[in-house]
């Protein structure tokens, strides 16, 4: 098969995975649009901080793909295994670090003026979903490795199969029934709960027994911790979680000021928000399909065939960018309407949709960029460029342009003001990612 077709049906994988697990957010979204505005506004607020805190801590993990692809590529098995059981180290030290910020948002729900009418229900939101941390990331852990080994179909069966259980408990936690009082927002918690600790669990009993995992003796007694690859893992992992909790906080960050336009304006962005992260899923599957193919060819001493799967993956991005861009411009008004039975809520979320369109291609590019540039171990450099551009142009450009006004640009006392200003955000790391990838495409040399 074709680098082409092996990338496209790795990303297909992963993509239909990914889907599945954004089904969750969408299904929340939805649940508690249905329930109440109240309710989703603050399902918008505590989805936000419990996010930033997941991403985060997933990009440490997630930057273990090039590393365990490296591996693969140069047939070191046993290697790759010890490498994963190092990296629970790494894994509890995030579920503690997670916790413990999922326990204590007040200094991030005060400093953004959410409104006192929904911390209470943010709280408890966060509180349940605390629970729900660990198994989460510790089956991205999973997911991780099957995508380094080139084989994500196991995976991703079973992030289809949690929606069987996900959608239906989510429904009844929700509204109640049978006995069980309605929940609202804290109901799609106990859900999310309920389903992450059981495919967790059938992910370890996997590792245990399937053939798959058998030549990389994964499961064998953990050994003391290798502090030097420990740290090797640092050196990659912690910008890469830097730079995915800079670019998740812009999110989290305009989902909280915008909270204090009330909720006809929080609703509405939640409904952009959660359809932006949905088109993301594209280009970043085919981002990791990309990055894996290329580290695993590194790994075996080809980096010619490593750039070759550098083109690949660019042009399948690219080109599925504009379709989706094109798409979401098109049907913006449909789309509202199904998340929304408001009127109010789903003409707003219609106009900000259009500006998602735009945002997504400048998202898509970053995206590709980012992952392929951690193949070449180069991870500072985004986090940088991510502080400057989605920080200091998105999110202080969208404060500005929403409350204070920028130049002859009044204030626009409106959520579409953050979504324009991260759109140019977005634009500027399009054009400045992409020269530095090429700068460390030409300048690798193998170890």
């Amino acid at each position: 098969m074709s680098e082409r077709g092996i990338i496209a049906r790795h990303a297909g994988t992963v993509l239909a995975g990914q889907l599945a697990t954004m089904a969750f957010g969408i299904t929340d979204t939805i649940v508690a649009g249905r329930y109440s505005q109240q309710a989703l506004a603050a399902l918008s607020v505590g989805s936000a901080v419990f996010i930033t805190v997941f991403i985060a801590l997933l990009g440490t993990l997630q930057a273990l793909l090039p590393t365990w692809a490296e591996l693969h590529g140069a047939g070191r098995k046993h290697d790759l295994g010890r490498s994963v059981r190092q990296a629970l180290y790494v894994a509890g030290l995030a579920c503690i670090v997670g916790v413990v910020g999922l326990q204590f948002p007040g200094f991030l729900l005060h400093t953004t003026d959410v409104p006192a009418s929904l911390e209470g229900d943010v709280r408890n939101y966060l509180s349940v979903l605390t629970l729900a941390l660990p198994p989460a990331l510790l089956f991205r852990m999973f997911s991780t490795l099957n995508q380094s080994l080139g084989k994500p179909q196991l995976v991703t069966w079973l992030q289809l199969a949690s929606l069987v259980v996900k959608v239906p408990l989510t429904i009844w936690f929700a509204f109640g029934g049978l006995g069980l009082p309605a929940m609202g927002a804290v109901g799609c918690a106990w859900a999310s709960v309920v389903s992450n600790w059981l495919f967790l669990a059938i992910a370890i009993w996997l590792v245990r027994t399937d053939s798959l995992y058998q030549p990389y003796a994964i499961w064998r007694r953990i050994e003391r911790p290798d502090w030097r690859a420990i740290a090797d893992f640092g050196r990659l992992g912690v910008p890469a979680g830097l730079a995915l909790t800079v670019e998740v906080t812009s999110f989290t960050l305009m989902s909280l000021f915008i909270a204090r336009q009330g909720t006809l304006a929080a609703a509405p962005h939640q409904v952009a928000a959660n359809l932006a992260a949905v088109m993301y899923m594209v280009p970043l599957s085919i981002a990791i399909a990309t990055s894996a193919r290329v580290s695993y060819w590194l790994g075996a001493g080809d980096p010619k065939r490593a750039r070759s799967c550098i083109r690949t993956g660019f042009r399948l991005g690219w080109s599925l960018a504009l379709v989706l861009a094109a798409t979401m411009l098109l049907a913006r008004h449909g789309i509202a309407a199904t998340y929304s039975s408001d009127p109010q809520v789903a003409a707003m979320a219609a106009g900000i949709l259009a500006i998602v369109a735009v945002y997504h291609l400048g998202d898509a590019t970053q995206a590709l960029c980012v992952f392929v540039l951690r193949c070449y171990r180069v991870a500072v450099v985004p986090l940088v460029a991510y502080s400057v551009l989605l920080w200091g142009v998105g999110v202080a450009g969208g404060y500005l342009l929403a409350y204070r006004g920028i130049g002859p640009y009044p204030a626009q006392n409106s959520p579409a003001a953050f979504w324009v200003a991260s759109s140019f955000a977005l634009g500027l790391l399009a054009l400045i990612l992409p020269l530095v990838l090429w700068r460390a495409v030409r300048r690798y040399r193998p170890a």
